[in-house]
């Protein structure tokens, strides 16, 4: 396993998830400097979701480009559109930048997703991808804490400037570690979408946007929560935003670990049906800090949980579109996330309160881990006991 050029892929997705995850715990400072509401900071989340869901279908006409040049492309489009969130002179222009910054997140995903595979050792595909995604989970937890300390103490500007920083530093590193793994063969463009004729990538896009729309209702507004109605201090959310990343990282590292075991949709439904029980102990016990804690750690674990065994899940299911498929999973994701910010943000401006977005999202987890369980028991069970 070529471990520094998924090192290098890591902190593509380390700036990423800073990128993604520090507005959860600066959207009330944000809020305030722009001058805007709670909810309405939230549109900044979902621009960031909006720019995902357009980038990543670009990959259809980057099919015959070297993956690791679009790597770097990619790369540079991260730090250049957080630079731009850094200076961005009002809301419409943070928007922007937002959007923009979201531009190669799916793609790089999608494309990562295929070149940790090709590093990897036979047999630890999955968990060679986890180790890219877990990149993001360290920026949960070391460097969403860290913009959230510097938007506290300075200025929300910081917090994307040290993500234009990771990005460009990242663009480097991919030069230096990864190596020119062999391409894809070309499918051709309508080659690249064969694979939606069959039913079992479907099954995995609708898994992950119904499953992360019920756990962004809740995880989209951590910020107030922990704040307004479990009682902490604004000073406390980096250090919670650590415990936070902390979940996140032990979430994706065992899922991963599991999924080199079992069937990746079995892993996945039952970390998202875990969920369930945790949200409604969190509307609960969200006032009591010493249970609010605890509970948002799990909560974290299991929002990661399911990620890098259906991201490499994906890539098998998707013969001759890996690419679409790989960035596609990435659309369903933040496709997700601007649904929950929205419905989440909608609940409460219509008075329901901060809590009441734990528990607006359940119908969507159960309806999300059905699509799994379908996916194990139609497909990937039957693949196992022909295999026997």
């Amino acid at each position: 396993m070529n471990k520094k050029g998924l090192l290098a892929l890591a902190a593509g997705t380390f700036a990423l998830g800073i990128s993604e995850f520090v507005m959860m715990g600066i959207l009330g400072n944000l809020a305030e400097s722009m001058h805007v509401s709670i909810s309405e900071a939230g549109h900044f989340i979902s621009a960031y979701a909006t720019g995902v869901c357009v980038g990543a279908p670009a990959l259809l006409f980057a099919r015959k480009m070297r993956l690791k040049t679009i790597m770097l492309i990619l790369a540079a489009i991260i730090s250049i559109g957080n630079l731009m969130a850094a200076l961005a002179p009002n809301y419409w222009g943070l928007i922007v930048a937002r959007f923009i910054s979201g531009l190669p997140h799916g793609a790089y995903f999608g494309v990562g997703a295929i070149v940790a595979r090709k590093l990897a050792a036979p047999g630890h595909e999955t968990s060679a991808v986890s180790f890219m995604i877990a990149g993001m989970t360290i920026a949960t937890l070391g460097g969403v804490p860290l913009g959230t300390f510097l938007s506290g103490m300075f200025s929300w500007r910081l917090a994307f400037s040290v993500v234009g920083i990771a990005g460009f530093l990242t663009f480097f590193a991919i030069r230096s570690w990864v190596p020119q793994v062999q391409g894809l063969e070309d499918m051709g463009f309508k080659g690249q979408f064969r694979f939606m004729r069959t039913l079992p990538p479907w099954l995995i896009f609708g898994g992950v946007i119904f499953g992360q729309i019920g756990f962004y209702c809740w995880y989209s507004y951590i910020d107030p929560q922990l704040t307004l109605v479990t009682g902490f201090p604004s000073h406390s959310l980096p250090w919670l935003m650590v415990l936070a990343g902390l979940g996140m990282v032990l979430g994706n590292l065992i899922s991963g670990s599991l999924a080199d075991r079992y069937k990746p949709s079995w892993v996945a439904g039952w970390v998202q049906a875990c969920g369930i029980p945790v949200l409604i102990a969190f509307f609960f016990l969200a006032p009591f800090k010493l249970a609010a804690v605890p509970l948002m750690m799990l909560g974290t674990a299991i929002l990661f949980g399911s990620g890098s065994p259906l991201q490499s899940s994906i890539v098998g299911y998707a013969r001759g579109g890996e690419m679409l498929g790989a960035a596609c999973i990435q659309i369903a994701y933040n496709a997700g996330n601007a649904i929950a910010a929205y419905i989440g943000g909608a609940v409460i401006a219509r008075g329901y309160g901060y809590g009441a977005t734990s528990l607006v999202g359940l119908p969507f987890i159960v309806v999300g881990c059905v699509l799994l369980f379908t996916l194990y028991t139609k497909f990937e069970r039957q693949k196992r006991s022909t295999n026997s």
